[in-house]
């Protein structure tokens, strides 16, 4: 081998070694992803919050994937899905910003009042969802095409139902059995994931069925304020009588309304009558057991949850929209509701929508009934307690005082066991009821 052959040998030996060298360097790409976390609906709110902080007007939206427990966020660029990604949040770009949708339902709002509508924000679809019940016809029909028609179809999806839109309150006889559903005598004695595990109630508790001026309603949540023991029930329920008892002929006196907002919203602040009422922090299962009772959660899209109501007992399903407006006729519009695919029927007004040990809502109104099914509308409970200056919770050893006004909610509360990321076969280590979600 001559002089110049083994200079250029030796140089390529020394640029093989070089290169083997920097080989391991290279493939630490610093634009690998994050692993996707799983997580309970408390920890998804908290994350959800501190992201939209981040994002501002670029949010658009968020919901649980309930398939496999991810947090989906709405962005409106993949530069801020990389920031989302980082997190170990699902990441989806999409076309319509939360405030294009808000502006949109303000829309819908001025100039389709019609009675037997109802919207809401579905951030699985980007999209304003409207729903026009059977009374939705001829001139109603037109004048709501004409505004969802302007809007346009890559913002607004029109839907049909079945049923009329209606409140939930009821005569003062029953026209059910509580409990009497499929998925109402199942749900409760669950003792495994904390259902049934109250034992029987001593006194009402929510989904009891109250009475007052020859009409029936649902009890919502025992609640304490300035250390006065209430309850919450719907804000029509409130309008329909001053005093409330737990029989129809009213021979056992409950409490005395000191609150009711209807329209607009949906709640009343009943104060119960005896200083000495000790009534529970919990929810009946419709089975004999009781589900404690102890803080608030704020819904979310694909949010799991159950409904108790004194006609038709305990059902469960999803939420399906966020900030919905439901028009009931005769002026009767109420905005800001959780809008969710459980059925209800009259009664159940002003019932305990719940999510394990938290409250969520209270039953407003909706369409179809728990044989057909349909869409029911709740009160969300955190608006309440704010609004009353109530807490969840009667003092007692049931209740922890996680559900102060204003307060208490997923985005400040950790269901037990909290958000523990993925194990090592990818799934979550979280067990809490809440973290059972499902999207429709």
């Amino acid at each position: 081998m001559n002089k110049r052959t083994g200079v250029i040998a030796g140089a390529a030996a020394v640029a093989i070694t070089g290169a083997a060298i920097l080989l391991p360097d290279a493939s630490a790409s610093t634009d690998r992803p994050t692993a996707l976390r799983t997580f309970s609906a408390p920890a998804a709110g908290r994350l959800a919050t501190a992201l939209k902080a981040d994002l501002g007007d670029r949010a658009a939206g968020w919901y649980l994937d309930g398939a496999n427990g991810h947090l989906v966020m709405n962005v409106l660029s993949e530069d801020d899905a990389a920031g989302v990604r980082a997190k170990g949040a699902v990441a989806r770009v999409v076309h319509n910003s939360l405030t294009a949708l808000k502006s949109g339902t303000r829309t819908l709002r001025e100039t389709a009042a019609v009675p037997g509508t109802a919207w809401s924000i579905d951030p699985t679809t980007n999209k304003i969802v409207v729903l026009a019940d059977r009374t939705v016809t001829g001139a109603r029909m037109a004048t709501l095409t004409g505004v969802t028609d302007r809007l346009g179809a890559d913002m607004v999806t029109v839907k049909h139902s079945r049923g009329e839109f209606r409140r939930f309150d009821g005569g003062g006889t029953a026209s059910g059995s509580p409990g009497s559903g499929s998925d109402g005598q199942a749900a409760g004695g669950q003792g495994d994931d904390g259902q049934g595990s109250g034992g029987a109630a001593a006194g009402p508790v929510g989904g009891s069925a109250i009475f007052g001026g020859g009409a029936r309603c649902s009890l919502g949540f025992n609640v304490t304020v300035q250390g006065a023991l209430a309850f919450l029930t719907a804000g029509h329920c409130g309008n329909d009588s001053r005093t409330w008892s737990a029989d129809q002929g009213g021979g056992r006196p409950l409490g005395t309304v000191t609150d009711s907002q209807f329209p607009r919203t949906d709640f009343a602040l009943v104060t119960y009558d005896d200083p000495g009422a000790r009534p529970q922090s919990a929810v009946d299962l419709g089975n004999g057991g009781t589900q404690p009772i102890s803080r608030t959660a704020e819904a979310a899209v694909g949010m799991r949850v159950q409904r108790s109501g004194s006609t038709s007992g305990l059902h469960d399903g999803t939420v399906t929209g966020l900030d919905a407006t439901v028009n009931y006729g005769n002026g009767d519009v109420v905005s800001g509701l959780i809008q969710t695919d459980v059925c209800a029927e009259p009664g159940d007004s002003g019932g305990s929508m719940f999510a394990g040990d938290a409250a969520v809502g209270l039953t407003s109104g909706g369409s179809g009934d728990c044989t057909q099914g349909g869409e029911t509308f709740f009160q969300p409970v955190t608006a309440a307690l704010a609004a009353t200056g109530a807490q969840i919770g009667t003092g007692g050893d049931e209740s922890t005082g996680g559900g102060s006004a204003g307060g208490g909610s997923a985005g400040g509360n950790s269901a037990p066991g909290g958000d523990r990321g993925p194990d090592r076969n990818g799934t979550s280590n979280d067990t809490s009821p809440t973290a059972s979600m499902s999207l429709n």
